[in-house]
């Protein structure tokens, strides 16, 4: 074995970092998302030690309405990488299909992903922790609607950050939603958070059905000023990223950018 060789296939390795921030992201990211989101549910339970009656069910009923979340987001992020990965993108904008028709077909094949993966979690919760997450009742269906329409969100802002960056970005796909998990409350309220981060989680659509669904855990009626404030959230976002994508597609075509991915 020369050492040199695979000194010099390191370095090769190294050097891809210098230009990439997705592959830096990938560093440093996870290991910050992982200690600020159980940083705080440490917070959360030391806190209320003794005074959440059902924590079990309080993070089970978090985990599969995050779950909605994600694989919306993945849904559409997957389904476009798929036709980047078939060397199929330039093709597809080749043909009749406008903007609009190719981002409907990415929500209606979210849907479909996302009723098959959330039925297997909620049959697996009911089976191995008698935990039935339509115990919400039709509270479920608004915080569940939130939640597809921020992950629509996502998957669209993420889908125009790859057509335009190309491979490189393609971590952003699995990663990107976490970046909104600790701010999201997912499995703490908004308060264990520090003040500064509470006026950003008050700006995201997810914190408002989190507090709702451990409102409703709680025996109390869902708080409808909490869904509407997230409705009206996911309004812009959903507006910006419908933009923000309609941006990024032109000027992909005018830079000639997606030849490079569809090829």
């Amino acid at each position: 074995m020369n050492i040199y060789r695979v000194l010099g296939f390191s370095t090769r390795y190294l050097y891809l970092f210098k230009r990439s921030l997705p592959r830096l992201m990938e560093i440093f990211y996870w290991p910050v998302i992982d200690l600020l989101l159980w940083g705080f549910v440490g917070i959360y339970l030391n806190k209320h030690q003794g005074a959440t009656p059902d924590i079990i069910g309080f993070f089970l009923g978090a985990l599969i309405l995050w779950d909605i979340l994600f694989r919306s987001q993945q849904g559409i992020s997957i389904s476009f990488l798929e036709d980047i990965w078939s060397r199929n993108l330039l093709n597809i904008f080749t043909s009749p299909i406008s903007q609009t028709e190719y981002i409907t077909t990415l929500l209606f094949m979210s849907v479909i992903k996302l009723i098959l993966a959330s039925t297997v979690m909620v049959l697996l919760a009911l089976l191995f922790y008698a935990f039935n997450i339509f115990t919400f009742g039709l509270a479920l269906i608004p915080l569940a609607a939130n939640l597809i329409i921020m992950g629509w969100s996502i998957g669209i802002i993420t889908t125009a950050v790859i057509l335009r960056y190309g491979q490189q970005a393609e971590v952003l796909a699995w990663g990107i939603a976490f970046l909104f998990q600790p701010v999201s409350a997912v499995f703490y309220p908004v308060d264990v958070l520090p003040p500064f981060l509470r006026v950003v989680a008050w700006c995201v659509p997810a914190s408002h059905v989190f507090e709702g669904m451990r409102t409703v855990l709680n025996g109390a009626p869902l708080p409808l000023g909490q869904v509407l404030i997230a409705a009206l959230l996911n309004i812009v976002y959903i507006t910006v990223a419908i933009l923000f994508f309609k941006w990024n597609f032109k000027m992909v075509k005018k830079k000639g950018l997606l030849a490079r991915n569809g090829e």
